[in-house]
This record gives C-alpha cells, sequence and structure tokens, in this order.
C-alpha cells in the first residue's frame, strides 16, 4: 500500500472533523454568536411571556434623527415598552453602571466592550424619539445569555439567563393603555427599517462612526465617559474633527481637537 493510499484511508476514517471545525468556526464569530444569543431570549420569551400580554418585536431598526439604531427586542405591554438589549458571552463580566466600558475576562486574557446600559440607552431614546413612547414607561433591560458570571454588583435590569423575564414581570403597573399599546405596536411595524443589505451596511457604519472609542481617548468632564472623534459635516469647519461624548444625546459635551 502506497503513501497516498494510506493518506486516503486515514481521511476516510476521520471525514466528520472537516465539517465539524468548520461550524464550529462558524458559531464562533461575532455575529453568529449574537444571532444565538438574540434567538434564545426570543424563544424563552415566546415560552414566559403572554404575546398578547407583552406585544414581540425582535431585530428592529429605527431611524433616529442622527441615524439608525439596531434594537435586539422591544415587549410592549400595558405595564410599559420594554428594551431589550442581549450579550451572549462567556467568563468573567465586571462593570459598573457608570463606567463607559466594561471587561470581559476569560481565564487570564481580558476584553474591554461598551457598557451596554449605555449602549441601550440609545435604543430607549430611539423608542422615545420615533415611537413617541414617554419616558416613565420605557424600561431599559439587558440579558447575558452564555456561560457567564456578572462579578460586580449591577442593577436589577441588567440580568442573567432568564432574568430578563423576571424583571418584566416584576412591574405590575398599568402605565399605558390599550389604545397606546396598540398604536406603539403598529408604529413598530410600520417605522422599522427593512432588513437589506444596504440598510445593514449604513446601520453599521453609523454605529462604528458614533461609537469609535479610542485607546488614547480623553475623558468627558461632565460625565466621566469616554470621548470619541467625530466629523463636522457641515458648516464653515465641514471636514474638520471634535471630541465629542459617547453618550451623545444624553451628554452633548464637545470639546475641539487641537494639532
Amino acid at each position: 500500500m502506497d503513501v497516498l493510499q494510506i493518506f486516503i484511508n486515514a481521511a476516510t476514517g476521520v471525514w466528520w472533523i472537516f465539517p465539524l471545525l468548520i461550524v464550529v468556526a462558524i458559531v464562533r464569530l461575532p455575529t453568529v454568536k449574537g444571532y444565538i444569543g438574540e434567538l434564545s431570549v426570543r424563544i424563552l420569551s415566546r415560552l414566559l411571556l403572554k404575546p398578547d400580554v407583552y406585544r414581540p418585536h425582535h431585530n428592529i431598526t429605527l431611524m433616529m434623527s442622527d441615524g439608525s439604531t439596531q434594537i435586539d427586542h422591544i415587549f410592549v405591554s400595558k405595564y410599559g415598552v420594554f428594551v431589550v438589549e442581549t450579550k451572549n458571552m462567556k467568563g468573567w463580566i465586571l462593570g459598573s453602571e457608570k463606567q463607559a466600558s466594561w471587561t470581559q475576562q476569560i481565564f487570564k486574557k481580558k476584553y474591554k466592550f461598551q457598557n451596554p446600559l449605555r449602549q441601550n440607552y440609545r435604543h430607549t431614546e430611539a423608542v422615545k424619539e420615533v415611537l413617541r413612547v414617554p419616558d416613565e414607561a420605557i424600561y431599559s433591560v439587558v440579558a447575558f445569555v452564555g456561560e457567564c458570571t456578572l462579578k460586580t454588583a449591577v442593577p436589577p435590569n441588567v440580568t442573567k439567563g432568564g432574568g430578563y423575564i423576571r424583571y418584566i414581570k416584576s412591574k405590575s403597573i398599568e402605565v399605558l393603555s390599550d389604545e397606546e399599546t396598540n398604536r406603539i405596536s403598529s408604529d413598530i411595524e410600520s417605522m422599522k427599517l427593512s432588513q437589506t443589505i444596504a440598510s445593514r451596511s449604513e446601520h453599521v457604519a453609523s454605529l462604528q462612526d458614533r461609537h469609535r472609542i479610542e485607546e488614547d481617548a480623553p475623558v468627558c468632564p461632565r460625565c466621566q465617559s469616554a470621548l470619541v472623534r467625530r466629523e463636522r459635516q457641515k458648516g464653515n469647519n465641514s471636514g474638520t474633527y471634535f471630541w465629542g461624548c459617547s453618550t451623545f444625546p444624553g451628554c452633548r459635551f464637545t470639546k475641539d481637537i487641537q494639532y
């Protein structure tokens, strides 16, 4: 038996390893992990939240005055509008409510990611601006899924596993009428952007521009969040750059960049 035949016989016996490796590589992609996380939240909510009480809307992109924003889940009920940001992560999660960035620690490796509460702030602002929902009826919820552990103290609306279900059900005071919930759900469906390649690319570009936090970025003196570099689009100074707060429109601090 020649060497080629030996190799063919060996490869035939372990052929299943190659597609398995491909599947594992695909599942580890950030986009796929995010989709899996959103899917798990969608399935659990379908089982535990009555759709006639909590009207579900998933993967919604809304256009605000300063660009688009993508919202993982919105649940509309007479007890409020719950805006849910999903994070499919593993390892230890460390961060506080006021920090601009949180840390994911896997063994000795650490990775920075945007504070999900601040990320979801823009989503709740979109619900307020585009869907005309009053402040007192909007609830921001962060749902961590996957094999992660929240290692630092977090507010009740930052949840792990099915904790977001318990948080949503904990709100028992009616703040919206049936007419208002009908109107909000109808507006979500009529105002959401269609999921096309072009709209997705536009949203990603808008997201990158708003949340590009540089390593040497200064800190906002008003709210202690990171500043991001932005480009002026209009006026006599069009094309020049300035520092703007990463929590905009929550904080509107700006500072000229000195060259």
